[in-house]
């Protein structure tokens, strides 16, 4: 069934205009068709199309229901947007299809992106949100100063990556030996001429546990892709440990 967004769906009982066109000139589905729409608030509505016009398309309400992410818990990432924008396209991307709560932009000392238009990547999140058959949007902040971010309270567990020689490798935790299954988590994923050492001691200094992504130097996006698969996997090896009891 073909899935649609209209935040404000249950009052105006109206999908917006682009999803509007896609719906009856592109799939060219009509009156009497069923759809699926999501607001991005966890609510999923069966529609029925009651007025198929390119501009506003009218549906009914069938049926609806509270879809809670499949995660159970708060994934955040914080991370530095790349140069290249095509890559934080992409990171966006997956890390909606695979499931989050929180994408922070960061601005560091080293950030070779300052300003981040964030209007696409919303675009790219609710494209991603459907795909990947969710409810839930994803919350995007504006670019945000590392240290407003490292202030701030957060419930969880509080992961800083980064590649700093004067701390050794071995010396770092693991993600997995870090990060208590169930929890609320935030990462944060440095820009490409990673945290300056303030900022890696201030978030120390905050209680963030250093940890470390494996043995290999990897690019930004890819570190923050890394670092939400490995939490989803962490969690899913607890969820079949404790079934196999």
């Amino acid at each position: 069934m073909h899935r649609f967004y209209c935040p404000d769906i249950a009052d105006t009982l109206t999908l917006g205009e682009e999803d509007s066109k896609h719906c009856v000139k592109v799939l060219r589905m009509g009156e009497g068709d069923t759809i699926e729409v999501v607001d991005g608030n966890g609510n999923l509505y069966t529609c029925s199309i009651t007025m198929a016009h390119p501009k506003r398309c009218a549906v009914e309400v069938l049926e609806s229901f509270h879809q809670t992410p499949h995660w159970g818990h708060r994934i955040v990432l914080g991370i530095a947007p790349t140069k290249n924008l095509d890559r934080m396209e992409w990171l966006v991307e997956k890390c909606v299809e695979m499931g989050v709560d929180r994408i922070i932009p960061l601005r560091c000392h080293n950030s070779e992106r300052t300003v981040l238009k964030t209007e696409r990547l919303r675009k790219i999140m609710v494209s991603a949100m459907k795909q990947s058959l969710k409810a839930t949007l994803p919350q995007l902040d504006e670019m945000t100063p590392v240290e407003q971010v490292v202030a701030e309270p957060f419930d969880g567990t509080r992961c800083i990556a980064y590649c700093d020689a004067m701390l050794p490798r071995e010396q770092r935790h693991t993600l997995a030996s870090a990060y208590q299954p169930g929890r609320d988590v935030l990462v944060l994923i440095g820009p490409e001429g990673d945290f300056s050492p303030d900022e890696v001691q201030a978030a120390r200094d905050a209680g963030f546990v250093p940890v470390t992504l494996g043995e290999s130097r990897l690019r930004t996006e890819t570190a923050g892709m890394m670092a939400v698969a490995a939490i989803h996997t962490i969690n899913s090896f607890q969820l079949s440990a404790a079934s196999a009891y």
